[in-house]
């Protein structure tokens, strides 16, 4: 369990070269509301922008999810984020798929998950983030253990830091800010 980053940690965010998320409870705080139509789910602006700060640095971004929704659909379309497996079981072959069409390493991309399901692919990754409400068996396993809870900020935080630790500029997060980049 490791809150703060480690010096090893920061040197391997420089030569970071994809970053790979779950989606419910790392891009969203796991709630999952039923109305009339259909499920719905929320997003944080904050944590959206962060990955568009990343796709400028010329990272390769994707999503491996076990659930699929038109909402997570459109909210990843919205981002510019089309590598994307949903509705998987299996998530290690998925990541395999991503390393094989991206042409990099695995130990070259960060990987952020929150249950279980996600340990096989945190242990293959060269970095393993995961959110303080994660059980005990990813905090144990992770290589960080973000501040910010899961839908709360937490993919934000994580881009501030490979961004801080790629520019050196604590400011880039804050250069170029459009409202549709949101």
């Amino acid at each position: 369990m490791r809150s703060a980053l480690s010096p090893v940690v920061l040197r391997k965010l420089r030569s970071i070269r994809g970053v790979v998320l779950d989606a419910d409870g790392i891009l969203t705080d796991g709630t999952v509301l039923y109305g009339d139509r259909a499920e719905q789910k929320s997003f944080h602006i904050r944590d959206g922008h962060g990955l568009v700060m990343m796709r400028r640095l010329g990272l390769f971004l994707g999503v491996i999810s076990g659930r699929s929704s038109e909402g997570l659909a459109q909210r990843l379309d919205e981002l510019g984020i089309p590598d994307r497996f949903l509705g998987v079981r299996e998530k290690f072959p998925c990541l395999e798929e991503l390393v094989s069409r991206w042409g990099v390493p695995v130990e070259s991309l960060l990987y952020m998950g929150d249950d279980v399901v996600d340990l096989t692919v945190m242990r293959s990754s060269g970095i393993a983030v995961t959110v303080p409400e994660a059980p005990f068996a990813l905090r144990r396993e992770a290589h960080w253990v973000t501040r910010a809870a899961g839908g709360r900020g937490a993919v934000r935080e994580v881009s501030d830091w490979i961004c801080f630790c790629r520019t050196g500029d604590p400011s880039f997060a804050f250069s170029g800010i459009r409202r549709d980049d949101q």
